[in-house]
């Protein structure tokens, strides 16, 4: 089945059978659920729409917006854009919500509809299981021709959201300019192609752009994991660049090359942006269960308090804005700073990254050894129809109970040397197996029990 349909919104793959894939009458089921719960909630009947670059992103855009316009919802569509950007543009428009056509980091033939709240962030739970509800329930009633939505265009938001981030008080734009910093960013034939370099051109960068065609032809897998960033650090290398980027198709998440062509790691991207950020100003931070131990490490270094949430980028703003955290953010790439939006923002930790090579003067891979070495190991159990999670998960915590279990998200047991987490992917038809330790070989080994434990329930 490649169709998912959660309280974030629906995602699958385009093409196939209405129901089991992401078809246009799926699209509009969908679009017409969630505009219907928006005017229910007495929001602005306002929707900021915008898509990142895939194929069949046109298609589905113009369909999500002829359905608002159905329902009586204005539609301001931004076009190609970045996830961070159509969040902020929500607030700014004093939009009712907001719809992100993007599947994230899944292959090109999958697409998705992520669903935005007035503020621009993500449903809540709550919210997002009356949109089910009404996905399930039906009769949802449009609008007569006299009161049908309007549709307009806007190409501003771009530039609205980059100087936003120009105009922080932790992005020091003068001192990196004076770097003059030669980057090669891997923009993954998406809108990072776009919205990377404009940012960089505002910090007087240097820019050499791979796959920067942005036509939904994605050049490798588009998740920026390291087994799929040879060409980045072979280019950086080859140019003598100090650093590289790359990002996902819509902009959310960040993952860093040092100028000797070696990874810095994609948990250490929001570890880096957090060591920053509290040598400015003492606080908390937050990340997910599924997170480096290394971003508590640096927290209590700097005499914050570390909290964890349950994995989702909803959990990690519902927990930061619970705690006051200062930053916050998913050991994927994603840098949430709440001074600018609570929303994971691949260009923000970009100006912040930079800020932070300037003022030290140091290069990233100095950086990177300031900070405490764990390994991890991100596996999968591929699932085969239906699956009693509750039953596994309770069999597998009574089986680990000499060691601390964490439930609030599947099963995360730590243990003195490392720890494992299992979860049932919300995007993808799988279980998750992330584990971490002091070593690979310690932190695969976990991996393995934890598999092997799993499938013999």
């Amino acid at each position: 089945m490649a169709l998912i349909k959660s309280i974030s919104g629906i995602r699958g793959i385009i093409g196939g059978t209405a129901g089991t894939h992401l078809t246009p009458q799926d699209i509009v089921e969908c679009t017409a659920a969630f505009g219907t719960w928006l005017l229910r909630q007495g929001a602005n009947p306002k929707i900021v729409l915008g898509r990142d670059g895939r194929i069949s992103g046109p298609m589905v855009s113009g369909l999500v917006a002829q359905t608002l316009i159905g329902l009586g919802i204005d539609v301001v569509d931004i076009g190609l854009s970045t996830t961070p950007t159509v969040e902020m543009a929500v607030p700014a428009e004093q939009a009712g919500g907001g719809i992100i056509i993007t599947a994230s980091h899944n292959p090109a033939e999958w697409n998705a509809l992520k669903l935005l709240n007035a503020r621009g962030e993500f449903i809540s739970a709550r919210d997002g299981a009356e949109f089910l509800a009404l996905l399930t329930e039906g009769g949802i009633t449009y609008a007569p021709v006299g009161q049908l939505g309007r549709y307009t265009q806007e190409a501003h938001y771009l530039d609205y959201h980059i100087r936003a981030i120009l105009d922080m008080a932790e992005v020091d734009v003068e001192a990196i300019r004076q770097q003059g910093y030669r980057v090669v960013v891997d923009a993954v034939n998406s809108t990072g192609a776009l919205a990377v370099p404009a940012l960089l051109a505002q910090l007087g960068a240097e820019v050499i752009v791979i796959n920067g065609t942005v036509d939904g032809q994605f050049a490798h897998n588009p998740e920026p994991l390291p087994e799929h960033l040879a060409e980045l650090s072979r280019k950086v290398v080859a140019e003598r660049a100090d650093l590289g980027i790359a990002v996902d198709p819509d902009v959310d998440r960040l993952a860093l090359v040092s100028e000797d062509g070696g990874f810095f790691g994609e948990e250490y991207t929001l570890v880096a942006v957090a060591d920053y950020m509290l040598s400015r100003q003492k606080g908390n931070t937050v990340s997910n269960l599924s997170s480096s131990r290394a971003l508590r490490d640096i927290t209590l270094r700097h005499g914050g308090e570390y909290y964890a949430s349950a994995v989702g980028e909803v959990n990690v703003v519902t927990q930061m804005k619970a705690v006051n955290a200062v930053i916050g953010g998913e050991g994927n790439g994603g840098i949430i700073v709440p001074s600018l939006h609570y929303g994971r923002d691949a260009l923000a930790g970009i100006a912040l990254v930079l800020t932070q090579l300037a003022k030290t003067g140091l290069r990233l891979s100095e950086l990177r050894r300031q900070y405490p070495d764990y390994y991890m190991v991100k596996d999968r159990i591929e699932l085969q129809g239906q699956l009693a999670m509750d039953h596994l998960m309770a069999r597998l915590e009574e089986q680990f109970s000499s060691e601390t279990c964490t439930t609030i998200d599947g099963l995360k047991i730590d243990f003195a040397d490392g720890w494992v987490h299992l979860r049932q992917s919300n995007t993808e038809p799988i279980i998750r197996v992330y584990a971490e330790a002091v070593s690979p070989q310690r932190a695969r080994e976990l991996a393995e029990m934890l598999k092997t434990a799993a499938l013999s329930v």
